[in-house]
This record gives C-alpha cells, sequence and structure tokens, in this order.
C-alpha cells in the first residue's frame, strides 16, 4: 500500500451510498474508476489485510488518492462510471478502443442516383443504409448489388464524362443511364427496388419483379421477362442465403473467449431477421483481471459509447452470465430511453448462432495466443545471436520511398514484445533535399526522430535501417551527434538486400564496427528482421503513394488567386474537366456562373503562363 495514503482515515469519512470513485498515483493520473451500490463497503474491500487478487495488490500499492462522487442509484453509478473511464482511460481499467467510425451504403439524390461506400459525417443529401459493422461488409454487400440491381456505382465527375458505356454495361451490371441506354423510369425503379432491398424487405422486392416479368410475358416482351426472371432467381437465392429466422429481428449475438490476458467479443451483428456481417474486438485487459469485469467493463463501453453511430438492437445474447447483468441491462435501458435485454440461456436459433460466435471468438484467441509465442521465440533467437545483455524491448526500422525523387517518404515501424505496435508508427514527409537523394532523406528522418530525444524519451534498443553502407553510415552519425550526452544508444543495424533482392540472402551489418553477417534463411531471427523492414517498406510506400496522389490530384486552379472550391467545382462541371478549362476562351470562361470578365481573364492568364 503507497505510504503517502492512509486508507483507515479516508474510509471513516466515506459514504454507504452509491457511486463511483476514482484512484490517482502520486503523479495526480487516474489509475482506475469503478463504481458501487455501497461505497464504503466496496472501497473498506480494498484494502483487507489479505488481497488474493495480485491486480488488486498492484493497484493499491499506487493509490496517492481518491475522489468519491455520490449518485441517486446505481444505475446512475453506471452510467456515470462509463463517462469517466472514456474521459481518463485508466490502466487497470478494462479499456475498449472502438474509435472508428462505422461504413454505410449511400444513395445519391442525383437525376440518376448511385450507390456508394460511405464513412464519416452523414452531410451529403441522399440515403444512407447502415451501419455496417466493417468496410468489408459493405464491400460484399456493394459488389452484390451490382449482380442483383443494375445501378451505377461509379462518381459523378466519371459519370458526367462519358460519351459511350463503360465495362460495367458489358457485364450487365449497369445499365448505363450516362449515355441513354436505360429510360428515366425504368432506371427509377431500379433504384426504388434496391432501396427496398437494402431496408430488408426482399418479398415486396420479388412480389413486384414477378408482376413485371407476368406482365411482360403477357405483352410477349419475353427478354424483358427472361430478364425479371433472372433478377427474382438471384433474389431468391441471396434471400434464403442470409435468412437467420422469420422471427429473429434485431439482435446481437457475442461469443467470448478470455484466456492468458488476451480477451476477445466476437459479434454477430443480425439486423432485420438476416446477418447484416460480424467483427472481433480485443479490448485492452490488465493483467489478473477476472472474467466478470472483462464482462461488464465491455458490454458497458460499447453499448454507451454515444460518440459511435451505432443502431443499438433490444435484443443482445452472449455466451457468459455475470453477477451485474440486470444492473448493465437497466443502465443502457435508461441511457437509451428503449427496452434493451441480455440473454445468455437461449435455444433454437440462438443457441446455434451464439455457438458460432463462441467458436470464432476461441479460434481468435487462440491464433493470436500462437502469433504471441511465435513472435516471443524469435526475440529470444535475435538476443542471442546479437549476444545481448538485457532483452530486446522495443526495435525501429526505417526506410525512404519516392519515384525518381518525388514525394519522398521516409517510414519508422516500431516492434515490441508482442509484434507490431502500429500506434507507435510514424511518417516523415521529407522537404529541402536533391530529388532522389537517399542519404539525405535518411539523415533528415533520424535527426527528427532523435531531435529532442532524452533519458526519459523513447529509446530503442536496435535500430534497423533498410539500406547499405552508405544509408547506415550517415544514420549512425546523426545516433553517435543525438546521443553523445545520454548512457544508453540503439544498436544500429543495416539491412541489406542481397543478389536479386531475393529474401534469405541479406547481409546485416552494425553500425558502429561495420562488420557484416548473414542468417540462414530458415532462421526464425532473421524472419523477425524480415517482418519489421518489410512492415517499414509497406508503411513507406503507403505513405509515399498517398502523397504522390495527393500532389498530382492538385489542380493548377487551386494556385489562382481568387479560385476558391465553389468556382473551381462550378469551372470544371460547366466545362467538362481541366483540359477544357484550359483549352477555353476568356468569353466561355465568363460564361461559368460566378465568373467575371476580370476573374476570367485571370484564370485564362494563369493557365496560359
Amino acid at each position: 500500500m503507497s505510504t503517502g495514503f492512509n486508507a483507515q482515515s479516508f474510509l471513516r469519512t466515506v459514504s454507504s451510498s452509491a457511486g463511483v470513485y476514482r484512484m490517482y498515483d502520486v503523479k495526480g493520473d487516474v489509475i482506475y474508476v469503478g463504481k458501487a451500490k455501497d461505497l464504503k463497503k466496496r472501497l473498506s474491500s480494498y484494502f483487507r489485510k489479505n488481497l488474493g487478487n495480485v491486480k488488486t495488490q498492484a493497484l493499491v500499492s499506487h493509490i496517492h488518492h481518491i475522489d468519491v462522487t455520490l449518485t441517486h442509484s446505481e444505475t446512475d453509478a453506471l452510467l456515470l462510471e462509463n463517462d469517466y473511464i472514456k474521459q481518463y482511460m485508466p490502466k487497470y481499467n478494462v479499456l475498449l478502443r472502438d474509435d472508428k467510425s462505422y461504413p454505410y451504403i449511400f444513395l445519391s439524390q442525383h437525376e440518376h442516383p448511385r450507390l456508394a461506400y460511405h464513412r464519416g459525417p452523414l452531410r451529403e443529401k441522399g440515403y444512407y443504409f447502415g451501419p455496417y459493422p466493417n468496410g468489408g461488409a459493405v464491400r460484399e454487400s456493394l459488389h452484390l448489388m451490382q449482380k442483383l440491381f443494375p445501378i451505377r456505382q461509379c462518381d459523378d465527375l466519371y459519370y458526367k464524362s462519358r460519351t459511350r458505356p463503360c465495362l460495367q454495361y458489358q457485364l450487365s451490371r449497369c445499365s448505363a443511364p450516362c449515355v441513354g441506354k436505360v429510360s428515366n423510369a425504368e432506371y427509377d425503379e431500379q433504384v426504388k427496388l434496391a432501396s427496398l432491398f437494402l431496408k430488408g424487405k426482399d418479398k415486396q422486392v420479388i412480389s413486384e419483379l414477378v408482376a413485371k416479368m407476368e406482365e411482360a410475358a403477357e405483352q410477349q416482351a419475353y427478354e424483358q421477362a427472361a430478364r425479371f426472371r433472372d433478377q427474382i432467381m438471384a433474389l431468391r437465392r441471396v434471400a434464403e442465403q442470409q435468412e437467420v429466422s422469420g422471427n429473429t429481428g434485431d439482435m446481437d449475438v457475442i461469443g467470448v473467449h478470455y484466456a492468458s490476458g488476451i480477451a476477445c467479443f466476437h459479434l454477430l451483428f443480425i439486423r432485420e431477421g438476416k446477418i447484416f456481417g460480424s467483427r472481433s474486438y480485443y479490448p485492452t485487459v490488465p493483467a489478473q483481471t477476472d472474467i466478470e469485469e472483462v464482462l461488464r467493463s465491455f458490454l458497458l463501453q460499447f453499448y454507451l459509447n454515444a460518440d459511435i453511430q451505432r443502431t443499438i438492437p433490444k435484443e443482445v445474447v452472449i455466451s457468459h452470465h455475470f453477477e451485474e447483468l440486470h444492473e448493465l441491462e437497466a443502465a443502457v435501458s435508461e441511457a437509451l430511453n428503449k427496452k434493451f435485454s441480455i440473454k445468455t440461456n437461449v435455444r433454437a436459433d440462438r443457441a446455434s448462432f451464439l455457438r458460432l460466435a463462441l467458436t470464432n471468438a476461441t479460434n481468435a484467441v487462440m491464433t493470436r495466443l500462437s502469433h504471441k509465442n511465435t513472435v516471443e521465440q524469435r526475440f529470444v533467437l535475435l538476443e542471442e545471436i546479437l549476444e545481448l545483455n538485457a532483452p530486446i524491448q522495443r526495435m525501429e526500422c526505417f526506410d525512404i520511398s519516392h519515384t525518381m525523387g518525388e514525394s519522398t517518404v521516409a517510414s519508422c515501424v516500431v516492434f515490441n514484445r508482442e509484434g507490431p505496435h502500429k500506434a507507435e508508427y510514424r511518417r516523415y514527409n521529407i522537404e529541402g533535399i536533391t530529388p532522389g537523394d537517399d542519404y539525405a532523406a535518411m539523415k533528415q528522418a533520424i535527426s527528427r526522430r532523435f531531435d529532442k530525444i532524452d533519458a526519459s524519451g523513447k529509446i530503442p534498443d536496435i535500430l534497423f535501417i533498410d539500406g547499405g553502407l552508405g544509408q547506415l553510415r550517415i544514420a549512425q552519425q546523426i545516433v553517435d551527434e543525438k546521443f553523445v550526452n545520454l548512457d544508453k544508444a540503439p544498436q544500429l543495424i543495416g539491412v541489406a538486400k542481397g543478389e536479386s533482392r531475393k529474401p534469405g540472402l541479406e547481409t546485416l551489418i552494425f553500425g558502429d564496427t561495420e562488420s557484416s553477417f548473414s542468417l540462414e534463411d530458415d532462421s526464425p531471427a532473421l524472419h523477425l528482421i524480415q517482418h519489421i523492414r518489410d512492415e517499414s517498406h509497406r508503411f513507406a510506400i503507403t505513405g509515399h503513394r498517398n502523397r504522390r496522389q495527393k500532389t498530382r490530384n492538385t489542380s493548377t486552379l487551386e494556385s489562382i488567386p481568387g479560385i476558391g472550391p465553389k468556382r473551381r467545382k462550378a469551372l470544371l462541371q460547366h466545362l467538362g474537366g481541366l483540359q477544357e478549362v484550359k483549352g477555353a476562351s476568356v468569353a466561355e470562361l465568363a460564361k461559368v456562373p460566378g465568373i467575371s470578365i476580370e476573374m476570367a481573364q485571370t484564370i485564362h492568364d494563369a493557365l496560359r503562363g
């Protein structure tokens, strides 16, 4: 127990009411947030002589002081606890990171509406279907929609520039409204059917198509009737594959597996009686946390996260029961102002889906544990080969990517004992060097990484440089300068590609002695080095491509004074594209809404040089 905290004195002042408590360490950081029906009884349990839980012992040893907030009920305490956990992110609480926005299928309000993938604020006018559990589910649905309904999925600029049908028309996946291959009435009818299908009204869609098929057959329009027949058959196949149960409705099915400190919650999202998709969540779990707290914390944070645009069903089926289930049920119901129930004992279809979710959760945890053990073994072998006195806790790798000197980007990726630590990855946009000068790019990247490094900073044990002796010497020179007054400096190792750049033939070079060595191509230690090198290369080239694309997509109109987004859009839409704007006369430019004669002359002069 912390010597700065007098537990007995504190407990004498604590009320027996319901409420929330926050535990602080000596730095003033919140290290744990909890709630209790009886605060005095709950807090007293932390200061018993014999604490069985290792996590609780570690928590109590760091307590400097405790703040208490009283609430009217245990339900209010649950809601306040969730708010505090989101605000403080305490290290001894189970934390769920669910900060990504959920994707939608978007149907625009264009003359010929398009279907599209959408993630982010719902600003554009149109209809949004979802949210879906992940991007893969949206892309799969859009791919399916192309086969069922010939509605365009291209963006409006591409649509406007077409003079003949594209490949999607040849594949019967679009009716080519851009060039008038379909009447507006027929296209609108397909849009209406697609909208009904996305709302889950399959039977209504099929009924309408059957009526249209029969009408076409009566009028002896047999080709049209055959198209409706094929569409009906495709819809029926899809409906059979997606159907769960006629009376299932909306629910989330959650399978939970917790082993060796790793917890996985695998969710099946069922909406309108159909499987909408699935997703696995891995909350951050402090060591020695019991399953009851993991379950309660996940459900509390997942269903009370108001920042995420997610539809909450009335029913949740979960594989484990826990003590505070009914209190949590009441808290979520009150917060959402709707009926909300959590079930654990289920039969028939629900039991079948619960088994499926549980199997997926178990497999996910086993896979993670296997990967974790493999990475640990590779670290141990690398330590033996390098003859290190202390375990490797942090490794970094730098790489440079550019195209003929254009849009140079450097990457820094980080590995810890569990593998890639993506939250620590960094990219550096390289400026002010001779295009294509990899040595100068490496010098700038390493300098920026260790510019203000001190003893309390994040210093890697090993720093890999993806390159030969030249890049390694530059990096070693910068590291020697930056770490001259520090006791610890990273060990630099260059990873030079072998003959024909074939994996397994790499030459490894020590930065301080410049001595080189190689490892067997089946060595697990070499596989770890290849992993961090390849990850650094992937991260660098992705950043470079994004930067290059952004540069190339930047319109020359943006550099003209007085031309903002609205005028730029008007010019491109009115004249049909940038090349047409460049070729337009002053008189033609002046016909664009919002462009005066003077502005037209300015644009003409700027584009003609």
